[in-house]
């Protein structure tokens, strides 16, 4: 249920402020009390502990590319599940990561940043997908939590706000907190988000830092319903080991080549056998033009090379094995407008 917040209430104090009493409790775990007066158990102790109030619930993660949401995710996780860069459409998949603590299962759900300039010809299948993904995703969950840049609010960030649902849970999730100077100096900015839509909490917080991650799994688990879990306790993602190797793939593929390949490309996985502790991954590149292959080898292959091992060495301390990858890359001129290719190459 939405209720008045007073923004000062939900500022953290500046750094040279904090004491021991402003640190962030952690995470509560029911199962980590400190009472001894129960009898030890006798039985199996491989037996899963079974909880009598489970709770859980879909957390939608959204707001416009680039502002974090990615990074939270694997902040909150503990794990990469959702790959990251500095190009725009980093993330294009519906993508899940699990985290249980306690009696609560916590389902966060990284979404593409919504397409609200289309500025690039011949991509308007992608874009419809990525946004058709957003839009899927919102109806679904339980909790949105709607993430921006801290004391930053433009337009891109204006139509993402437009498609949150009504009458869910909405939290504002004001990242890059480190990057403020003055957190006082977003007490305006704060008043203007709360005018703007009646968020139910305000978070202000860095994504990459573990303790404001933790403050956030204490403020979303109340809004979640007293359910069984949807996952195993250990679970961490629902996605499969063959497509993480290819979003893999693909953040090397962009943060080696930076401005100079369009977004217009994507990572196919041909291949994906395990023997043992040894994995055999083929993939291949796709490019739009001639040109972007070339940009993508680079001289004497050497970033192709490069590519590859990034991938591999990442893939390797992910998995715990050994990974044996052979990258290819071939021209696919129009496959971003191609709604037949789209779907061959996993976009759902």
């Amino acid at each position: 249920m939405t209720h008045p917040i007073d923004p000062q209430d939900m500022l953290p104090p500046d750094a040279d402020e904090l004491d021991a009493s402003d640190e962030p409790e952690d995470i509560e775990d029911p199962d980590e009390s400190d009472d001894t007066d129960e009898p030890e158990d006798d039985g199996d102790e491989t037996a899963a502990i079974v909880h009598e109030n489970p709770h859980c619930g879909l957390i939608a993660i959204v707001g416009r590319p680039n502002v974090g949401k990615s990074t939270l995710l694997n902040t909150l996780i503990g794990q990469k599940v959702s790959i990251t860069s500095r190009k725009a459409q980093t993330t294009r998949h519906r993508i899940t990561g699990i985290c249980t603590h306690g009696d609560t299962q916590f389902v966060f759900v990284d979404t593409p940043g919504f397409q609200t300039r289309h500025t690039n010809r011949g991509t308007s299948a992608l874009n419809r997908n990525l946004n058709k993904t957003v839009q899927s995703v919102l109806g679904d969950v339980d909790v949105v939590l709607f993430v921006v840049e801290a004391g930053r609010f433009g337009p891109d960030d204006a139509k993402v706000l437009a498609l949150l649902p009504p009458g869910r849970p909405t939290l504002l999730v004001a990242n890059k907190l480190d990057m403020v100077q003055r957190r006082a100096d977003l007490m305006p900015w704060l008043q203007q988000m709360q005018a703007r839509h009646p968020f139910t909490e305000f978070v202000p917080l860095t994504a990459t830092k573990e303790e404001d991650t933790k403050r956030l799994l204490n403020i979303v688990r109340p809004y979640l319903p007293e359910q069984p879990w949807y996952y195993d306790e250990d679970a961490l993602t629902d996605r499969s080991d063959k497509f993480l190797a290819a979003e893999l793939i693909r953040e090397k593929l962009f943060r080696l080549t930076g401005d100079e390949l369009p977004y217009t490309s994507t990572v196919q996985i041909d291949k994906y056998e395990e023997e043992g502790r040894l994995r055999r991954i083929a993939a291949t590149i796709i490019v739009e033009r001639d040109s972007h292959k070339g940009i993508v080898i680079g001289d004497g292959g050497e970033r192709l090379k490069r590519i590859g091992t990034e991938a591999r060495v990442e893939l390797e301390k992910l998995g715990d094995c050994k990974v044996f990858l052979e990258l290819w890359v071939k021209v696919r001129s129009g496959w971003a407008d191609d709604e037949k290719r789209l779907k061959s190459y996993g976009y759902e």
